[in-house]
């Protein structure tokens, strides 16, 4: 492990987030030198001049098929081997920790709306956070799972320096499926949250109600599944059920037990482009297997609203009802360790 610390980047003119927030530190958890690695994100401007690169080993290779490219409104493409967190730590730390996943479909990650803005908002409660960079699938669903596992093991590996000792998952739109598989498909008790916070999430697979532009970027598109040219009747046969087993993998309200971590969920009922129903059915599979969860139905704000602030100079479809989310997911965070007591506490009649 190397640490390596520069004073100069190349900052795009363009992409530029309305909020003087910072990392302390950008872990990049594959590359093995600092150099190459700000080469080729180059045009991020959310980096720290303190880096760290890990050089851990890929299991799930996957390939961007261009350079990473960032727009003006801060969202990356092509983010592959160059997979990092952006960790910012408040000055007065109480205890909790976020992992924010940004969403884009699985095929971009909107940092601004989805990463740096909710980073601000949860430091000044006083919450450490780790905005993910996490790599598109690109052809190997694994990939962005095992970015999500291998930032817990950091974290927890680094608890100590950062003050940390409940460590959560925060995702929106298809970071919120992201993050709801890091909630239910974690490894092990260092990969597994104490938490997570789902904002207008996909949760299913199903066609019926996924979103299905996230759909086919994680698992593929099901006119290539459903292609019988050149394979054996085993083999097509083989592959449908390849396919049947990652749908059913990956829709995370069939994948909910009663070790799930409590769960925060907020969402529009005019929500047009994730349908309401994959929040409800991730909230009604908690309740059959009583996990604690919170659920917030607003009703208006369609998709997409993230931390759009009008601090920011962003135009907030959620203006109306902000404040009231905002105090309820407050009120929420600090309300964990009562939540973790009476989940702990034997069951009485």
């Amino acid at each position: 492990m190397a640490i390596v610390a520069f004073a100069t980047m190349s900052y795009s003119l363009f992409a530029q987030p309305n909020v003087d927030l910072r990392p302390d530190k950008t872990v990049f958890f594959y590359a093995k030198d600092a150099k190459a690695a700000a080469a080729a994100v180059k045009d991020d401007c959310v980096i720290a001049e303190k880096v760290e690169v890990l050089g851990i080993p890929i299991r799930n290779l996957t390939k961007a098929p261009g350079p990473e490219t960032v727009d003006k409104a801060g969202s990356i493409s092509n983010v592959s081997e160059y997979a990092r967190m952006d960790i910012y730590q408040p000055k007065n730390p109480n205890g909790q920790m976020v992992i924010v996943c940004p969403g884009g479909a699985y095929a971009l990650i909107a940092t601004y709306n989805e990463g740096i803005y909710p980073a601000d908002w949860l430091v000044k409660q006083g919450v450490t956070v780790g905005v993910l960079k996490y790599r598109m699938p690109n052809g190997t669903w694994g990939a962005p799972l095992e970015d999500v596992h291998n930032a817990f093991r950091y974290v927890r590996s680094h608890a100590e320096d950062l003050g940390i000792k409940k460590v959560g998952i925060m995702g929106f739109s298809a970071g919120g499926h992201l993050a709801a598989s890091g909630v239910v498909l974690y490894d092990d008790p260092v990969t597994r949250p104490d938490f997570g916070i789902l904002i207008y999430p996909v949760i299913s697979l199903d066609a019926s109600i996924t979103h299905l532009g996230s759909r086919y970027a994680l698992i593929g598109n099901d006119n290539e599944w459903n292609n019988r040219s050149g394979y054996t009747m085993d083999e097509f046969l083989a592959r449908q059920a390849e396919r049947d087993s990652l749908v059913e993998r990956f829709s995370c309200e069939k994948q909910v037990t009663p070790d799930t971590p409590p769960v925060f969920l907020a969402l529009c009922y005019d929500d047009m482009v994730v349908p309401p129903q994959n929040s409800l059915r991730f909230y009604e599979a908690c309740l059959n297997n009583r996990v604690t969860a919170e659920m917030h139905i607003f009703p208006r704000g369609v998709h997409g609203w993230g931390f759009t602030l009008k601090e920011y100079g962003m135009n907030d479809n959620m203006e109306y009802c902000r404040s009231e989310l905002l105090n309820s997911l407050s009120r929420w965070l600090g309300g964990l360790e009562e939540m973790g007591a009476a989940r702990r506490a034997p069951a009485r009649r």
